[in-house]
């Protein structure tokens, strides 16, 4: 008798087990909820948005978007439940996120890539030459930011519209290191030197980099990586005082002085998560978790974007076409079968 019960109990628990259990998609997604993506506007973000929702969508069954902003709306709209997931969230650039993160909206899960930097940089050649395209050093003593203050460093730079200016190509107004940039101009005293030239987008920053280096001009200009640029061009980041948290504390507050500048901090990039939504998603968030890109490939996935006039799309696809190895180990087999059927 004791046999029977054990056998009916066991039949039971099987017949009543939830039915995404063993399978290749997740309560959050078989109830139907759509998980929306920050729309990044630079191109490792992109990238790297277009694999995980390519991931979701044909790994998992899950309905995903995007949801259009910038990088303080988006912030927002992860902390207001409007976007679940963004996939390259620098951590400790942004008053929006800090506080958000600091009231429990929001959470920093894996890490998107590690070993990225940022800072202001100018074309090697300038400071070093060139000699297999004849271009001589402009600049051969220039080494920190500190020296752009000399006037024959502001001719160097020189301002196309306001030529007695140099000019300093900033991020896109709205992205956060167009903030930190902003201030730094006036902690290094530049800001009355320098025109504070903010592109349109990350695009048209991309757009005159490249002329710029192509022509073999001189250009100054914020940076970082992973970007195509940075595994195309060779670049020379310009020397800053050395990161302190009380200097950075003020940089990058609304409210802050702006009597003192320092380099960017080495950041941690994760995947910035609505707080509600990684606790009714625990199945994607171990995904998250286990979904960091080498630096190096994001560099050749963008550099691929680049030679082949390719969208983020394109790249992500062709990223799970020819890199299961990387990716593979970040979802189940089930999963990774349905993927890999939906790209073949």
């Amino acid at each position: 008798m004791m046999r029977k019960l054990l056998k009916y109990a066991l039949c039971a628990v099987v017949l009543t087990m939830p039915a995404s259990v063993g399978r290749a998609d997740t309560s959050y997604c078989a109830g139907g909820k759509t998980i929306n993506f920050a729309e990044i506007g630079w191109e490792s973000g992109a990238f790297i948005t277009a694999v995980m929702k390519t991931i979701l969508a044909k790994g998992y069954d899950c309905k995903v978007d995007t949801v259009p902003g910038n990088s303080v709306t988006l912030e927002q709209a992860a902390a207001d439940g409007d976007v679940q997931i963004s996939a390259e969230e620098w951590m400790g650039r942004s008053d929006v996120w800090k506080k958000a993160a600091a009231q429990g909206k929001v959470i920093g899960i894996g890490n998107s890539f590690s070993g990225a930097q940022e800072g202001w940089f100018v074309p090697d050649y300038v400071v070093h030459g060139d000699p297999a395209r004849n271009i001589a050093a402009a600049a051969p003593d220039l080494k920190s930011v500190k020296q752009l203050v000399d006037p024959k460093y502001v001719t160097l730079f020189s301002d196309p519209e306001e030529p007695s200016k140099g000019r300093f190509l900033n991020c896109p107004s709205g992205w956060t290191c167009e903030a930190v940039s902003t201030a730094k101009l006036t902690a290094y005293n530049l800001q009355d030197s320098y025109v504070n030239f903010r592109p349109g987008t990350g695009t048209a920053l991309d757009s005159a980099i490249t002329s710029a280096y192509l022509q073999g001009q001189p250009i100054l200009f914020y940076y970082w990586s992973p970007t195509a640029i940075m595994g195309k061009f060779k670049l020379m980041k310009l020397e800053e005082p050395a990161y302190n948290d009380a200097c950075w504390a003020k940089l990058t507050s609304t409210e802050g002085k702006r009597d003192e500048g320092c380099a960017f901090p080495t950041t941690k990039v994760v995947y910035g998560v609505n707080a509600k939504f990684a606790a009714e998603a625990p199945e994607i968030i171990d995904i998250l978790k286990k979904a960091e890109f080498p630096l190096d490939q994001v560099n050749a996935s963008l550099a691929y974007m680049l030679d082949n006039k390719a969208e983020p799309a394109a790249a992500a696809e062709e990223f799970l076409k020819t890199r299961q190895d990387i990716w593979g180990a970040w979802v189940s087999p089930e999963a990774r079968a349905k993927i890999q059927a939906s790209i073949n």
